[in-house]
């Protein structure tokens, strides 16, 4: 399956993505404000094995965001926590190569996956969580349609110090698409 948006189109996720994933896993400034999968270094090896079985999680939905300019992954985004019985999910995103940061493509693919889990899944609410540090994922967040639900104090943990997450969602029913 292959969903695309201006300049930009996503992909299943392969074991030929590893060497992007290593690559952006060894830079503090893209992992800075991620608040799960590099948390701890990751081995090419880890990074591969994790890629082998990504696709196969049927409560997860992964996507290589990659440019149509060259084909080159840039990043990736998706659901996890898929709850057919409550309709729900959350929704994560990484933009691993900087030169595409800033440039609104967080909130571009923010929207067709939301659009994919509302439309095509039949999710009713789609949420997710932020570093409060990061002002320009919330922004991008909140110019896709998401609404801001609450804080959760000291939840995150990063460089000796607790941060605060921003708690964002989008329901079915105020969902206008893309």
């Amino acid at each position: 399956m292959q969903l695309e948006i201006d300049g930009y189109y996503l992909r299943s996720l392969d074991v030929g993505d590893s060497e992007a994933f290593y690559k952006w896993s060894r830079d503090r400034e893209v992992t800075l404000y991620i608040l799960s999968l590099y948390a701890y270094p990751q081995s090419r090896s880890d990074i591969e094995k994790w890629l082998l079985v990504i696709n196969s999680n049927a409560k997860n939905v992964s996507f290589g965001i990659c440019s149509k300019d060259d084909d080159r992954i840039i990043g990736y985004a998706g659901l996890s926590s898929i709850s057919a019985l409550n309709r729900s999910c959350e929704y994560f995103i990484l933009i691993g190569e900087k030169d595409y940061w800033c440039k609104g493509v967080g909130t571009s693919i923010t929207k067709v996956v939301t659009d994919y889990a509302i439309r095509t899944l039949g999710l009713h609410r789609v949420q997710l969580t932020a570093s409060s540090l990061n002002q320009a994922a919330i922004r991008a967040y909140a110019n896709a349609g998401y609404q801001h639900e609450g804080v959760m104090r000291q939840s995150g943990f990063r460089n000796g110090n607790f941060v605060d997450k921003v708690l964002m969602s989008v329901l079915s029913t105020e969902w206008e698409g893309i």
